[in-house]
């Protein structure tokens, strides 16, 4: 039986579990009430570190759920990703449009990483 290993404990969940050398993290948001290309550029930045919290890098991204509240801001969150991901290194990504848990929330991707 693989350990598993949690870390970034908030409230009621995990940020990372890693087990079985892969890496599940929580879906990661940014603050409300900015663009949607400012929010993805800091959910960006939360994900490239608890990736190095864990011992790997976006290069090793094996799949990326993006929800947007708004699926017209699809265009401006991908030139934010293009800028960010290397495409040699692009994951599989799935996109869907929902209601984000608050009010001026416009994006979360849920990442699983090869640890």
């Amino acid at each position: 039986m693989s350990d598993i290993q949690r870390f970034d404990f908030d409230t009621r969940i995990h940020h990372g579990v890693i087990h079985n050398g892969t890496l599940y993290l929580t879906g990661q948001v940014a603050r409300p009430g900015r663009s949607a290309a400012d929010q993805m550029r800091e959910v960006l930045g939360k994900i490239d570190a608890l990736l190095a919290k864990a011992g790997t890098d976006k290069s090793r991204i094996l799949h990326v759920q993006m929800w947007l509240d708004d699926v017209r801001d699809f265009d401006e969150v991908n030139t934010v990703w293009d800028a960010w991901m290397p495409k040699e290194h692009a994951p599989a990504r799935s996109s869907g449009e929902g209601r984000m848990a608050k009010p001026g929330m416009l994006v979360e991707l849920i990442v699983t990483a090869a640890v």
